[in-house]
């Protein structure tokens, strides 16, 4: 949600980030109770510069989960999928497990969607190396270790952005900062914040929040089945081409990764 002028993420150089339109208060709430047994998400041909599909991007069996609180994740993921993906493409465990959790709610919440787990690891991969940017450790609570955040959208070679949280998530009172494993602003995590993990708290540090959240933001407009709606719900994480490319990148990589 944050981006260079040149098509680079917020932490991959000093960025303009243009903040999105201010929408009514997102409320989130409890999400129904749902068992989800699917082995795969509906197709998602994950588009890359020519619009080319690539193998389905397979999830695991999901189960219930016990966890209650505003925005508790429904599903859980297998720990034995979560170890094999990981060993085959390079995510670290923790972030495939927020990523997998959140398609599987968001097949639940909005099955017209087609969102697959590999497009939520695209935009990790490419916003902070899944929660590792500039030496963090992503912990078993979801949160990086420091934590990440993007420059001081101060105006000096990035857009100007005064204050608009108070201090309350990027920790600067004076401008905004990207915030987090997917480097969301405090503008957009107002509308779109979540509790996935059923803690008692939306914050844009835990991958698991932030996660469920993109997941949302992106399936905003529909479906993402096709590869030009998947194309355009990107760009809108992100208004560059080139963004776009690079996270379909990824994604295909993670889907090549897995398949067969």
């Amino acid at each position: 949600m944050a981006r260079s002028a040149a098509g680079q993420p917020i932490l991959g150089r000093l960025a303009l980030v243009l903040a999105l339109g201010a929408l009514a208060a997102f409320a989130v709430g409890a999400l129904a109770a749902a068992q989800v047994t699917h082995r795969e998400p509906p197709r998602q041909p994950v588009a890359s510069a020519s619009s080319a599909p690539v193998a389905e991007a397979r999830l695991p069996d999901a189960v219930e989960d016990g966890a209650a609180g505003p925005g508790a994740a429904v599903a859980r993921v297998d720990a034995g999928w979560a170890a094999e993906v990981a060993a085959a493409t390079g995510i670290p465990v923790r972030a495939l497990f927020a990523y997998a959790s959140a398609a599987l709610v968001l097949g639940a919440e909005a099955p017209e969607c087609g969102l697959g787990w590999n497009t939520l690891a695209g935009l990790g991969a490419i916003e902070s190396d899944h929660g590792r940017h500039g030496g963090s450790v992503l912990g078993e609570d979801g949160f990086p270790a420091p934590a990440i955040r993007g420059p001081a959208l101060d105006g000096a070679g990035v857009a100007a952005i005064a204050d608009t949280d108070g201090d309350a998530w990027d920790g600067d009172a004076t401008w905004d900062r990207a915030m987090g494993p997917l480097q969301v602003i405090p503008e957009t995590w107002r509308r779109w914040g979540a509790d996935a993990d059923g803690d008692g708290r939306a914050s844009p540090d835990d991958i698991d929040d932030a996660a469920l959240a993109a997941a949302r933001y992106l399936c905003a407009d529909g479906s993402v089945s096709s590869p030009e709606e998947w194309r355009r719900a990107v760009f809108s994480y992100n208004h560059l081409d080139s963004y776009v490319d690079a996270v379909a990148d990824a994604a295909n990589r993670y889907a090549a990764a897995v398949s067969g």
